[in-house]
């Protein structure tokens, strides 16, 4: 009888534990139906940037990378518009794997951001919200706090336009434009970077601790530039052009055009835009 007893408290254990699971992943993440009706009754959503700082390399990796792909094409965040980017860092290379989306930009890239949230050195999967929140990227409870609280944040507004060249399909005129630039941190200088990005990215990892998986990314970034820059004085306007160069293996349709303004010290993000880069083109 007491086996019994026993039996049916840890059924009914098993339940309620799975039953609180399941509203905690409903609580972190909306259902894409919820959060299609919820755009429909929304005005605007702030454009939030979540970077991801990971490497085929890395074992820990593939989950964050699976996270950022779900924030990216669920938009699960209400009120938030999240605007990811995937650099892939390059000092995992040496231990069997050589990432062929890695490079040294991104590993400094990330060295920056360490010194800013002073911690000791690079790791991976990191993500970084906003410049102003990082964790380990394959916490999707971090990832919806900091998201919200980032969407809660004044941002300046900013123009991102492409126009192609009908003369040579491998270059995409951008530009942009800021009515009114954000105030700058006394001291600081505020970056205007324009990022080309990639979907839908498969590798067959050979060897390394990823050795014999399929993976699939997001987001990857193909190119990174600064394109100008904002002093501390508020209000003024800005505008900038970048020729983007679109490699021949780059599948056009998988393309976007990320703009963000960041400041250079404190690397708060101050606004961001993003464009389909092709159907950016079709239309123009």
């Amino acid at each position: 009888m007491k086996f019994r007893i026993a039996s049916v408290l840890a059924i009914v254990g098993v339940i309620v534990l799975t039953v609180a699971l399941i509203r905690h992943t409903q609580a972190v993440f909306l259902k894409p139906e919820d959060e299609r009706l919820y755009e429909q009754r929304s005005d605007k959503r702030v454009p939030v940037l979540v970077e991801l700082f990971t490497s085929e390399g890395c074992s820990s990796c593939p989950p964050a990378d699976d996270l950022l792909a779900r924030l990216d094409k669920a938009q699960p965040v209400r009120g938030a518009e999240v605007i990811a980017l995937s650099e892939h860092v390059d000092y995992w290379n040496h231990l069997g794997w050589r990432d062929p989306y890695s490079s040294a930009e991104f590993s400094r890239r990330q060295a920056e951001y360490a010194d800013a949230f002073r911690i000791d050195g690079n790791y991976t999967p990191q993500m970084v919200v906003d410049g102003q929140t990082e964790f380990v990227g394959s916490n999707q409870s971090k990832a919806r706090d900091a998201i919200v609280k980032a969407s809660q944040t004044e941002k300046v507004a900013v123009q991102l336009t492409a126009t192609g060249d009908s003369s040579n399909a491998a270059k995409a005129s951008l530009r942009v434009r800021i009515e009114n630039s954000p105030r700058v941190k006394s001291g600081d200088t505020a970056e205007v970077l324009i990022a080309i990005t990639e979907d839908n990215l498969r590798s067959a990892v050979l060897r390394g601790e990823n050795g014999g998986r399929s993976l699939k990314h997001t987001a990857v970034i193909r190119q990174l530039n600064v394109i100008g820059e904002i002093d501390s004085e508020a209000g003024q306007s800005f505008e900038g052009a970048y020729i983007a160069n679109l490699e021949s293996g780059w599948q056009r349709e998988n393309l976007r055009a990320v703009v963000f303004v960041q400041e250079r010290g404190s690397r708060r993000v101050l606004g961001a835009a993003a464009i389909n880069l092709a159907a950016e083109l079709e239309h123009r």
